[in-house]
């Protein structure tokens, strides 16, 4: 899978029960960001202790405001189930990247990709800059899984979403007929990209 182009194991993958979700205590020490986008506020928890460089990773990409004016800009539904699959989003393109971080893979910090998870997009392992989804469902496929061949070092889950699901899961139901900029997005890419207005370190 790509920082453009999350797909199904190569490629990326909720609207309805899975939205649910309840509002978690905040966990001690662990930081929370508050995404803004034009359809409702998503708040994240971030599994600092776990997966320090990704976390580290998202928070200069939040405190340097380099996400304010991107979007989401694709919901990868699993075929046949609609309301499960992933959303995508990242900085505005014209936005200048950070240097690419190291790979955490899920064998390493225990966070797997379940409903709600927030993980960066990436091409190889080592490559993540900025790109992000969050699961609508649970998506084992983008765990890491050792004992497959080729890349089988899954995505980098880093955190979770604690208030917002029902915004996760109405970007996921928009309309998808936007232009692909890669064959394996066919399908995926949002008609009408949502705004991310800002993201907010909030502890």
């Amino acid at each position: 899978m790509t920082t453009n182009s999350i797909g199904r194991r190569g490629v990326l993958g909720g609207a309805a029960l899975v939205l649910a979700r309840p509002v978690f205590a905040q966990a001690a020490g662990l930081p929370r960001v508050a995404i803004k986008t034009a359809r409702g506020t998503i708040v994240v928890e971030l599994e600092a202790k776990r997966a320090p460089i990704t976390t580290a990773n998202f928070l200069h990409y939040v405190k340097a405001e380099k996400y304010d004016g991107g979007e989401f800009y694709r919901a990868s539904r699993t075929p046949g189930e609609p309301t499960h699959g992933t959303i995508q989003g990242w900085p505005s393109p014209m936005m200048r990247r950070f240097p690419p971080v190291g790979h955490e893979s899920t064998t390493k910090t225990g966070i797997i990709h379940d409903t709600g998870t927030i993980s960066m997009g990436r091409f190889g392992p080592g490559t993540a800059t900025a790109d992000f989804f969050i699961c609508a469902s649970p998506e084992p496929y983008l765990d890491a899984h050792p004992e497959d061949t080729g890349d089988n070092k899954g995505f980098a889950a880093f955190g979770h979403v604690v208030e917002g699901m029902d915004v996760v899961t109405k970007i996921l139901a928009l309309p998808t007929n936007g232009k692909a900029y890669i064959k394996e997005m066919q399908g995926e890419i949002l008609t009408k990209p949502v705004p991310i207005v800002s993201m907010k370190h909030l502890a």
